[in-house]
């Protein structure tokens, strides 16, 4: 998977705009992040989950997902290596974090 293919899967999403957080393109629904590019460098997404469903995609695709270092981590924030995900492992992981985030800010 390639930054470009990433982009252009999140921006599928009905409602996306993407923009930037601390040097970074994000991507963002209703103005919140779900998704972001390049973090912890280039090689690297991060996708917005529950802990429950960070622990999920963890323990079925250690080798795509981890969690991010620190609160943001132990909150779900799950990093994505770009190198190792396909398209059919990333899409429905990135379907939930745009799930997650547009569910927050529709209620």
């Amino acid at each position: 998977m390639t930054a470009t293919e990433f982009r252009t899967m999140a921006r599928a999403m009905a409602g996306v705009v993407e923009s930037a957080h601390m040097n970074h393109p994000d991507f963002r629904v209703n103005g919140r992040i779900f998704a972001t590019l390049g973090s912890p460098d280039e090689g690297w997404g991060m996708v917005k989950l529950t802990p429950a469903q960070q622990r999920d995609v963890v323990g079925k695709a250690p080798g795509v997902f981890r969690p991010c270092k620190g609160a943001w981590g132990e909150r779900g924030s799950t990093n994505v290596c770009l190198a190792a995900a396909t398209r059919a492992i990333l899409k429905p992981v990135l379907e939930l974090a745009f799930g997650n985030v547009r569910s927050r800010t529709t209620k």
